[in-house]
């Protein structure tokens, strides 16, 4: 697999009783395709699967499913927890449509760096479809060196990484200079999304595109052909989007924005995130108002 262009990680919209809003979730879905992106992520954090029960995450992952068939792009689904045998279980049942796995850096445990690669190895050995390593040590508590990223990235079955490091450090830059040409690296973090295509990277992963999907895919396109005087204009002019929309924990502001534009039905989230207050809803909107315009001269 190609890891190429923007992937965005779609929220899981609400009904007012609650329920998945399986209607609103197949138009986000055709939305961010439509303004050119290369596929979605299901199921991806800012989608709450945590807080879905099992027959939720079905269904969304089934309406993602569905849409990508007919548009005839990738799926990306996150799959496996910080667990090497529960991981494996959940991968040997993974949707057939899928067409990578976003595996997350075994967190809270905290394992050794040696412990990490055996933990992906054993996965990308058993795992049907390529993996996509979630690096994000802000969350899991474990840190990878620029070595292990490399020898997580010579692994089989290994299609490349969302990198999510929470800015640009030396183990990044050590990193992106010593990694093969052949290795896929997808900014994860929205602030720093150009900073890292910037430096190397193939695509992204981007929250934020639910809200500017046109924006975003254009920022990943300038970046990887040019011109770059273009892709530094679109990089710092989303660069105050992307920080209204993180204000308050993801994806509470995001659906919050969402809702007001009518795009979903309601801004709810699940305990224990709560809505975003309606000042920073606002805060985003307004921000959302500057926003760099597709296309624009």
């Amino acid at each position: 697999m190609t890891l190429t262009g923007l992937y965005v990680p779609l929220v899981t919209p609400f009904t007012a009783t609650g329920a998945v809003a399986a209607t609103a979730l197949e138009g986000l879905a055709h939305e961010v395709l439509d303004a050119g992106a290369t596929g979605i992520v299901a199921l991806g954090t800012t989608g709450e699967p945590d807080l879905l029960t099992e027959d939720e995450r079905r269904r969304v992952l089934d309406i993602c499913a569905n849409v990508c068939a007919e548009r005839q792009v990738p799926l990306i689904a996150a799959a496996g927890s910080n667990v090497t045998a529960t991981s494996t279980r959940a991968l040997a049942e993974l949707d057939p449509r899928v067409t990578a796995a976003l595996t997350v850096v075994p967190y809270y445990l905290r394992p050794s760096e040696a412990g990490v690669l055996e933990h992906f190895r054993q996965l990308a050995a058993a795992s049907p479809v390529p993996l996509v390593i979630y690096h994000i040590p802000y969350r899991t508590g474990r840190a990878l060196s620029a070595e292990t990223l490399c020898r997580l990235a010579e692994l089989p079955n290994v299609a490349g990484f969302k990198y999510t490091a929470g800015g640009i450090d030396d183990e990044t830059i050590a990193f992106m200079s010593r990694a093969a040409d052949d290795t896929a690296v997808l900014a994860g973090d929205d602030l720093y999304a150009a900073p890292l295509l910037a430096l190397g990277a193939t695509g992204a992963i981007l929250a934020c595109a639910n809200i500017a999907p046109a924006a975003y895919a254009e920022l990943v396109s300038a970046w990887r052909t040019g011109p770059l005087d273009r892709a530094r204009r679109i990089g710092n002019t989303l660069a105050p989007l992307a920080s209204a929309l993180f204000t308050e924990p993801n994806p509470t502001v995001l659906k919050g924005v969402l809702a007001a534009q009518g795009r979903i039905p309601t801004p709810a989230v699940r305990l224990p995130l709560l809505p975003a207050s309606d000042t920073a809803v606002a805060a985003a909107l307004t921000a959302l108002e500057s926003t760099y315009a597709p296309h624009a001269s």
